[in-house]
């Protein structure tokens, strides 16, 4: 089984209120967790008025080889829940992602809450459906969620507010979520050192990342910037948050200043090179269907599908 989660950090400290211009004066705490298999940092968000939470990106461990599912990282994120005596609201999808498996499922069944990702969800399950020929009984209009969200919604979450922004890109269905002083980005944009998201999955579009990333650099310069994934360039130590200033200042591939055509440009060679995550194609299929199997053979089982290419070229 891959690595377990590593608890890399404890509770982010909340900022005094009023600590920069334009936030709120509420701040969630947030504790992040970061997935070692994928790289991914998920998060649990509350409230410290009430203890009202929302757990973001959650990552459920999966074998490639083996096929075989795993809950220790889930379950670890469900332990520090209870520890905090947290009521979760909300299970909070920035995208269908396409390197890990969600665990938004197995952590609803044990702790409650809502699943809800963008609606552009529909597209990409529309996407996915037609290039892997999924089954005719799988709907593409986003039902398998319990709530589809739209651009300036906002979500309670205590005394706080979860604010959506839509923020495409690297996928048509990728969301920000703005709670307090906090912003999480998912996978639209990294730490400064490691720049932005690839854009060449189906949907996706290095226009609109730009655009969607001038979005969040018109937030509070103080805004703290939870990322989704991190994969420490030069060695140095996975770390998840930054700035919006620090974005804006040193972003390897967009910073203030940037072109639009420099920036599309930049993002399309590089994606030209980038090989395929290695667990796109089961990754796709479990989280466009909210963190569930495809229905069974008639042998019991699950499986995933495979595309095949080339297997029938001629030979030298």
């Amino acid at each position: 089984m891959p690595p377990r989660t590593v608890l890399e950090s404890p509770w982010r400290p909340r900022p005094a209120a009023g600590s920069g211009p334009g936030l709120p004066a509420v701040q969630p705490e947030v504790r992040p967790f970061r997935h070692a298999a994928t790289a991914t940092w998920s998060y649990v968000v509350s409230d410290p008025r009430t203890r009202a939470a929302a757990i973001i990106d959650p990552v459920l461990d999966f074998d490639l080889y083996s096929g075989r599912c795993g809950g220790a990282a889930a379950d670890e994120i469900a332990a520090v829940v209870r520890d905090r005596r947290l009521t979760v609201e909300w299970i909070l999808e920035t995208h269908a992602h396409a390197d890990h498996l969600t665990a938004a499922r197995r952590l609803q069944a044990g702790l409650g809450g809502h699943i809800a990702i963008g609606s552009g969800i529909r597209d990409v399950q529309r996407a996915f459906a037609a290039l892997l020929d999924l089954e005719p009984e799988f709907v593409t209009d986003g039902r398998q969620f319990d709530r589809l969200l739209e651009d300036g919604e906002n979500l309670a979450l205590g005394s706080l507010r979860v604010q959506v922004i839509t923020t495409p890109g690297h996928t048509s269905d990728s969301l920000s979520y703005l709670i307090g002083d906090a912003v999480f980005v998912g996978d639209s944009i990294f730490l400064p050192d490691s720049g932005t998201a690839r854009c060449d999955f189906p949907g996706g579009d290095a226009g609109s990342l730009w655009a969607s990333i001038q979005r969040l650099y018109g937030l509070p310069p103080a805004t703290r910037v939870f990322v989704c994934h991190d994969y420490a360039p030069g060695g140095r130590e996975p770390r998840c948050e930054t700035t919006i200033a620090a974005e804006r200042a040193g972003n390897i591939h967009v910073r203030d200043g940037t072109a639009a055509a420099e920036f599309i440009a930049l993002r399309r060679s590089r994606d030209a090179g980038l090989d395929l995550p290695r667990l796109l194609y089961p990754a796709v299929q479990f989280n466009i269907r909210a963190g569930r199997p495809p229905p069974p053979a008639a042998s019991g089982r699950s499986w995933f599908r495979l595309p095949c290419h080339g297997a029938g070229d001629p030979g030298p």
